[in-house]
């Protein structure tokens, strides 16, 4: 066991027990937690799932989406779990293609009748389904063309497909936080939303993930389609909040007592990348005067997360 202890005057205590997910979410459901996340090390085999009732000590109930049972045969990357109906969703990335795969239970299976992806022209990434609420559905995600890029479409009821002349690029990577490395494929990804007060929230990572500079920033718009406003005091989550490098890609989820938190990963250490670490930190918004709301994180409740010893 290895205790550290930041400059913040808190320890961050990490074991063997560690979780390893990269790109993790996590979906509550009638008090249980369930976690999942881009297998680190064993990205082609599909997506793990662990459980937690005090979202404290997770136990690891193997894989919740099996490479027979659903499109591709690698890169399983950035699932994110929902209900749609009576029905489990699991929308994933493998090959470099978004699909969609249900269960009848959030520990699955999770599977597909046809193993095909979405239609795209194009290679997409991290698919994240925001259910507005007047019945509409968005996808959000990352396309990868000119940089990874974010954007949104509106979609199909069923799910089958996005709705065509509805697709708008939300934000892309460009200079200062966002590329401290002034990458030729500068990179936004890992979409997540938040509506607030009438206003929409798109949170979101910069930089290459194998930067100690991926950090957390967000965007706000009045619609689900935009346009978005970068918010001036980006980043809002970093390594220089929380000591730990490549801090981001994560998801929101609230606990039982209507609590939000954000689950990301982090680098393994100061000098290694992978096997990434999987993390949880609080969020409150604060009001501001003449203003939207601003998101905060509470950095001092910063925690890894680990399975059951």
């Amino acid at each position: 066991m290895i205790s550290l202890t930041t400059s913040l005057g808190y320890s961050q205590v990490t074991t063997d027990h560690q979780i390893y997910l990269a790109d993790p979410a996590i979906f509550q459901d009638k008090g249980t937690y369930y976690l999942y996340g881009t297998v680190e090390g064993n990205a082609s085999e599909g997506f793990k799932v662990y459980t937690s009732k005090d979202q404290k000590s997770w136990t690891d109930r193997g894989f919740a989406l099996k490479k027979p049972d659903a499109f591709g045969d690698k890169g399983f990357w950035a699932p994110q779990v929902f209900t749609h109906g009576k029905s489990k969703i699991m929308a994933y990335v493998a090959n470099e293609n978004i699909a969609l795969a249900t269960s009848s239970s959030a520990l699955g299976p999770f599977r597909q009748e046809v193993l095909k992806p979405l239609s795209a022209p194009v290679k997409q990434i991290d698919p994240y389904l925001y259910f507005d609420e007047d019945g509409k559905i968005y996808l959000y995600h990352v396309r990868l063309q000119e940089g990874n890029r974010i954007f949104v479409a509106e979609m199909k009821p069923d799910l089958s497909e996005m709705i065509a002349g509805t697709l708008r690029e939300c934000v892309h990577a460009e200079t200062g936080w966002e590329n401290t490395n002034q990458a030729k494929w500068p990179v936004a990804e890992g979409p997540t939303i938040i509506k607030r007060k009438g206003t929409y929230y798109l949170f979101y990572s910069a930089n290459d993930f194998r930067n100690p500079d991926y950090a957390v920033g967000f965007a706000t718009s009045k619609h689900p389609l935009g346009p978005w406003e970068k918010y001036a005091g980006n980043p809002i989550l970093s390594k220089n909040d929380i000591h730990q490098n490549g801090t981001g890609h994560g998801d929101f989820y609230k606990d039982q007592k209507g609590q939000l938190h954000y689950v990301f990963h982090t680098h393994h250490s100061n000098t290694t990348v992978a096997k990434r670490k999987t993390a949880t930190i609080p969020l409150q918004f604060v009001s501001k005067a003449g203003s939207f709301d601003i998101p905060v994180f509470d950095f001092s409740n910063f925690r890894f997360l680990n399975t059951t010893p």
